[in-house]
């Protein structure tokens, strides 16, 4: 963990991350992409563990982790849509992002543990425990609402079959295909 880490370090980890993880989401594999494209946003850009409380957060995680996909955190709120936060990002380059990623062996990677900064203390100190147990909520909240859709979608492809509805068999199926994928 150090005190200051360049635009060019954080640069080169998100390069070695994108070639080495897939992202469960592919927009966020974007997001990081747009992240790295400048100098201005990368001086911006914080790799941290402590993403709750800060003004600006974005979670993500690799296909081979048990975590949501993509959070982005602003002002106590929460979305998974990360077009949203792009769109923050892009309309406010002159705030600071704290980037939490979570991928296998992350405890042990030298190349992620490199550009992990050392950052004050979160505005509203929470209880790791607390943030911990939050975080497995969410989680638990969003893998049940996934399981719901699906359970849903499922009845009515099955409907859209019966009723030789090709347009609407098409587009359910391509959202089941998407929240199975994963």
């Amino acid at each position: 963990m150090k005190d200051l880490v360049t635009a060019a370090d954080k640069k080169e980890f998100i390069q070695w991350f994108l070639e080495h993880y897939e992202l469960k989401n592919p927009e966020a594999e974007w997001l990081l992409q747009y992240l790295s494209s400048s100098e201005q946003l990368l001086s911006k850009v914080h790799f941290t563990d402590h993403f709750r409380n800060m003004p600006k957060a974005f979670l993500m995680s690799s296909t081979c982790v048990q975590m949501a996909g993509f959070k982005f955190y602003k002002n106590k709120r929460v979305t998974s849509d990360v077009e949203k936060a792009f769109l923050d990002v892009h309309n406010h380059p002159d705030e600071d992002v704290y980037v939490t990623l979570f991928f296998r062996d992350r405890a042990n990677c030298k190349e992620y543990q490199e550009v992990m900064e050392a950052l004050p203390s979160p505005r509203d100190p929470v209880s790791a425990w607390d943030a911990l147990v939050k975080l497995q909520a969410e989680l638990w909240l969003d893998e049940a609402a996934r399981i719901a859709r699906i359970k849903w979608l499922t009845k009515e492809i099955d409907l859209a079959l019966d009723l030789r509805d090709k347009d609407s068999f098409a587009c359910l199926s391509a959202e089941y295909r998407q929240l199975t994928r994963s």
